[in-house]
């Protein structure tokens, strides 16, 4: 088990309260306490960070990922869960499916009340993320909360505040922990065929900013950015992703600019900002576009085939 903080690790100076907390409080040896482990199962735990899932960062994903490789490479780790906020729990999913090889499960799982909460939801979470790490058939990231299974690929947080939080779209969940027993619905996931065996260094990431379309939208935004780099700053953006609306359909200013930003040397992709279904490329498109990944995702992705050309 790998802690990085967020709300199942919270707690409020209020005795039973379910907002005003403060995430990130307690380590998560803490939260193992009264967790029974599947039967054969012996658990490990290892704090990586403590912090609001609002506050993810590329020296927390570095550091997760190397875990995540050491404990994966063991011959008697079964699979490897992780404790996560829920505000950005969908991007380190898919940023682990997409730089992790192995094919053993990893599970991340939060909770939408504090550990200090009258009636807290992450005990169950946790309990139901170890049933899934303990699954002979599991492979792959996944993310389990409210007893939904739901794969890096699709996963979205949906709701505020509301227990099941997430969804997977129109794909639908991979499956349910009942009791403790997986039923299965779909396929596990498998993860990406990626040569990407090592990343540089936090402070080496390049720069990814994401731009929605909307209603009166300028190009001001991405041309400030394009003046940014041209000027020399020390952390100049090296991508920009788009959140279209309709089928990749970009305001006309937002375009105009997202050209004038391709020729300064920024790359660009185009991803939904529509929740379901996937993106259709006519052959006039003028930018990549991303068909299954929404905004965040698309950064992710963005991310990671910069950081292969540094």
């Amino acid at each position: 088990m790998l802690g990085t903080g967020g709300t199942i690790a919270g707690s409020s100076s209020e005795i039973g309260a379910n907002l005003g907390y403060t995430s990130g409080t307690v380590a998560v040896e803490d939260l193992l306490g009264g967790i029974e482990a599947p039967n054969g199962v012996t658990l490990q735990a290892e704090q990586i960070a403590q912090l609001d899932s609002k506050d993810m960062d590329v020296a927390t994903w570095c550091a997760l990922r190397k875990r995540c490789d050491y404990w994966l490479g063991q011959e008697d780790i079964a699979g490897v869960v992780i404790t996560h906020g829920t505000d950005t729990i969908e991007e380190t999913a898919f940023l682990l499916h997409s730089v992790l090889p192995s094919t053993k499960p990893v599970v991340l799982t939060c909770a939408m009340r504090p550990a200090t909460a009258r009636m807290p939801d992450g005990p169950q979470n946790l309990r139901d993320a170890l049933a899934v790490a303990a699954t002979p058939e599991a492979t792959g990231v996944t993310v389990v909360c409210a007893g939904e299974i739901h794969g890096a690929l699709d996963v979205r947080k949906d709701h505020p505040y509301r227990l099941n939080a997430f969804s997977s779209g129109d794909s639908g969940p991979i499956g349910y922990v009942e009791e403790g027993t997986v039923r299965q619905l779909r396929p596990w996931p498998r993860p990406e065929n990626s040569d990407q065996n090592t990343l540089p260094e936090a402070e080496h990431w390049p720069r990814v900013e994401i731009v929605l379309s909307h209603a009166g939208a300028s190009g001001t935004l991405i041309d400030t950015l394009v003046r940014e780099r041209q000027s020399g700053a020390a952390d100049p953006v090296a991508g920009i992703v788009l959140g279209a609306t309709g089928n990749a359909s970009l305001h006309r200013h937002l375009e105009q600019a997202a050209h004038r930003a391709r020729e300064s040397g920024i790359e660009v992709r185009v991803a939904a900002r529509c929740n379901e279904g996937r993106l259709l490329p006519t052959p006039d498109a003028p930018f990549p576009i991303m068909t299954a990944l929404s905004p965040v995702k698309a950064r992710v992705d963005l991310l990671l085939k910069l950081c292969r050309a540094i």
